[in-house]
């Protein structure tokens, strides 16, 4: 199994309800920015939306009374290791308490345990779940969160929320010695990354695949093999990767989605994502085999 960012961690154990709240890990929000003691920012970072991490960052270990009233929302995820992880959600003109700051979670990535970095990922999702959730979609009643499992009910019309998670499928295209690359307007300057999108109800992930690479940038592909999955926080997706073979058709992009889509000699690559990504993961992999075959010739 391919180790991945934001992997739910092996001695965590879920649960939505504590009967004796304790001392434990915090994981308190400002909006998609966590709160954390940290040193100072000196790491080199690998993310180009990043400049520079710091140097060493760890959660707070605190009581249940320690934020006071400026908690808009506070959600039990569980234990990690038997201590408890608590999540919290407070306005975003809160300032940081004393010695502590918000950071954004990939100014994070490497820096925090890894464990801790993954029940971050996990805290946002819910969070940000929470909080668009207070209401009915359907009559506009307050909803109630339950006791037993992770959902939000409605007390009129009984219509349940759970917690939203978004799949969609990265799509890595081979031909020869080159894979094909695209850049989002969205990314950072020079940057080119897999190709992406969401599954649409009523298709299948091998459909979405082969829908998204042809309306991106105009190929057919085909032989779709499953690399990996990986949750993803921003907001609340799961990206899903395959490797895939171009057949026929050249190049027409997208306008509104893609930049720029080009055809890439896997020894001559453009600035990746982070490792942060499986996008990242994704590209190493296929690269690697692809010219471990090319010296092999």
């Amino acid at each position: 199994m391919i180790e991945l960012p934001f992997a739910r961690p092996l001695d965590f154990e879920h649960c939505v309800t504590c009967e004796s709240p304790g001392e434990g890990h915090w994981f308190v929000f400002r909006g998609d920015q966590l709160l954390v003691e940290m040193g100072p920012l000196e790491r080199p970072s690998d993310d180009l939306r990043v400049k520079a991490r710091p140097a060493w960052a760890r959660l707070p270990v605190r009581g249940q009374a320690w934020l006071g009233s400026t908690t808009q929302r506070i959600l039990y995820l569980g234990e990690l290791n038997r201590r408890q992880c608590w999540a919290a959600d407070v306005p975003k003109d809160a300032a940081a308490p004393e010695g502590m700051s918000f950071e954004g979670l990939r100014t994070l990535f490497t820096v925090l345990e890894d464990a801790h970095f993954a029940l971050a990922g996990r805290a946002l999702q819910l969070v940000e779940w929470d909080r668009t959730h207070q209401f009915c979609g359907r009559c506009g009643s307050r909803t109630e969160a339950h006791r037993e499992e992770r959902v939000r009910v409605c007390p009129s019309c009984k219509l349940s929320a759970y917690p939203r998670v978004a799949p969609a499928v990265m799509a890595l295209v081979r031909r020869e010695k080159e894979v094909l690359l695209a850049r989002s307007p969205h990314f950072p300057p020079g940057m080119y990354s897999a190709l992406a999108g969401f599954v649409e109800p009523g298709e299948s992930l091998e459909q979405c695949l082969a829908r998204e690479v042809a309306e991106e940038v105009g190929v057919r592909i085909a032989n779709p093999r499953y690399f990996a999955s990986q949750s993803w926080p921003f907001p609340h997706s799961m990206m899903i990767a395959f490797i895939c073979d171009w057949v026929s058709g050249d190049i027409k992009r997208q306008e509104a989605e893609i930049e720029e889509a080009k055809w890439f000699e896997v020894l001559q690559l453009p600035k990746l994502p982070s490792k942060i990504s499986i996008a990242r993961k994704l590209i190493d992999a296929v690269v690697e085999e692809m010219r471990g075959n090319t010296n092999a010739v």
